[in-house]
């Protein structure tokens, strides 16, 4: 699985309230690929969850 977070990021922190083993937000969010793996689930969840659907799966 491949997680990016494009441009279009506010850094509401949504992703990361999922799926903390994978995302963190400063200004903007960032992905943690080494938490991807096992994590796949929340990560799909997240990115559902994205108000302006910055993070990209693939």
């Amino acid at each position: 699985m491949n997680v990016t977070v494009n441009d279009s990021c506010i850094g509401c922190g949504a992703c990361e309230s999922i799926c903390d083993a994978v995302f963190h937000v400063e200004d903007v969010a960032k992905v943690k690929s080494e938490g991807i793996s096992g994590n796949e689930d929340c990560v799909q969840e997240a990115a559902g969850a994205c108000p302006v659907s910055a993070i990209e799966v693939a």
